[in-house]
């Protein structure tokens, strides 16, 4: 076990890849005892395993959890399993295959490219208020605004409702961290109950009344025949809204930190030197907001000389594979014109982030509207991060213009 990687200790979470480092050069994979996974921290690795079919987000297409040697999960939290067990994160071939054929439609180059209106007009308004305020928490005012409302917009959920949204993505996604205590499984149960039932609702409506929204033509596909359960729509909403943000605030705001932290970069990304979409990949790259992802073994496999038994769960280090000096020059160097960069922040494979394209645009539209009309701005204080580990950010960033 390698000491220095301890993910509940705020100064781990502040700056893990110290920790990474040692990790690499101790080899290809370590048993971790206090979560119970194989930490596997280099990029050849978690790339290929990424696409390794003998691994897969969930096990019970192909195994009860008895026959895995699992303890299933305590029956007061089903309603979270439900609703996590329906999504495309968590499914494998054929119903992962299945349901993102027909989510696919709402992101295709096409589609996306429709959106660039919306999300600068969103952006520029964001902006206009952090402006007129002299400053202030650029998460709450900026970075989780506007994901959160492109997404609703995409669902079709109505303005009024969108304050329910982030509260209960919160709570759900809180169950992702290492080791949840029962407060937050409680809390994730509850959020899954309310924002099912809500979902429920709003289908329902839409039923009746189809407008030109993701709801509407996930209803089409349902009543066409082509095998989305209600279940598998409400789960698909959920799954959209969850990481449809989550990694873009985070990104948006440990991004602005980063930059402050490095002054000589921010000059030159405000001087445009550099290309603002090769900027926002080495942000992406260098602080990536999802630290690890997690695959259970269904199959034995090798990595290096440690075969890894069917029935374990696999830790994949985002973070740690995006600072390989293996494959990145100088990797704890952020480079905004770096050209070579193959980073993992979207993952890889049949699970690769659906949303990629527009967390990119949403990403360039918040710092190009940041850079153009904030010149100087700065940060207040030193932040604090949040004490979740897989999904990796601050508390908030306060900002002065």
């Amino acid at each position: 076990m390698v000491m220095s990687f301890d993910p509940l200790a705020p100064g781990f979470v502040a700056d893990p890849y110290p920790a990474y480092a040692e990790l690499r050069a101790r080899g290809r994979v370590h048993w971790y005892e206090p979560t119970r996974q194989y930490l596997v921290p280099h990029h050849a690795d978690v790339s290929a395993l990424l696409r390794d079919r003998r691994l897969g987000r969930t096990y019970l297409h192909r195994f009860t959890h008895e026959e895995f040697g699992r303890t299933p999960p305590p029956a007061a939290h089903e309603p979270f399993h439900v609703l996590n067990g329906h999504g495309l994160l968590d499914l494998e071939a054929p119903d992962h295959t299945r349901i993102r054929r027909l989510v696919a439609k709402a992101f295709t180059p096409r589609t996306v490219e429709r959106l660039v209106p919306v999300v600068e007009r969103l952006a520029a308004e964001l902006v206009d208020g952090l402006l007129a305020d002299g400053g202030g928490d650029l998460l709450t005012r900026v970075a989780e605004p506007l994901p959160v409302a492109v997404i609703a917009e995409m669902l079709g959920i109505p303005v009024a409702d969108r304050p329910l949204l982030r509260p209960w993505s919160a709570a759900i996604c809180g169950m992702f961290e290492l080791n949840p205590d029962e407060e937050t499984a409680r809390r994730a149960v509850a959020a899954s109950v309310e924002f099912s039932a809500y979902l429920r609702e709003l289908i329902a409506r839409r039923r009746q009344d189809p407008g030109d929204d993701l709801v509407s033509a996930l209803i089409a596909a349902h009543d066409e025949g082509d095998r989305l359960t209600a279940q598998e729509m409400v789960s698909t909403c959920v799954l959209l809204l969850n990481a449809g943000h989550e990694a873009t605030v985070n990104t948006t705001v440990n991004g602005w930190w980063t930059l402050f932290r490095h002054p000589d970069r921010l000059a030159e990304l405000r001087a445009g030197r550099v290309a603002l979409s090769t900027a926002v990949e080495e942000l992406l790259r260098h602080d990536t907001p999802l630290q690890m992802f997690e695959r259970w073994v269904l199959d034995d496999i090798e990595i290096g000389d440690v075969t890894v038994p069917r029935g374990s769960e696999v830790a994949l280090l985002f973070g740690s594979a995006n600072r390989d000096p293996a494959r990145f020059d100088h990797p704890d160097r952020l480079d905004l014109g770096r050209a070579d960069n193959p980073h993992v922040s979207f993952g890889a494979g049949v699970h690769y982030c659906l949303g990629a394209p527009l967390a990119r645009l949403e990403l360039t539209a918040t710092f190009r509207e940041l850079l153009r009309r904030a010149p100087r701005l700065r940060p207040v204080e030193e932040p604090r991060w949040r004490p979740g580990y897989v999904i990796r950010g601050l508390e908030e960033l306060r900002v002065a213009l």
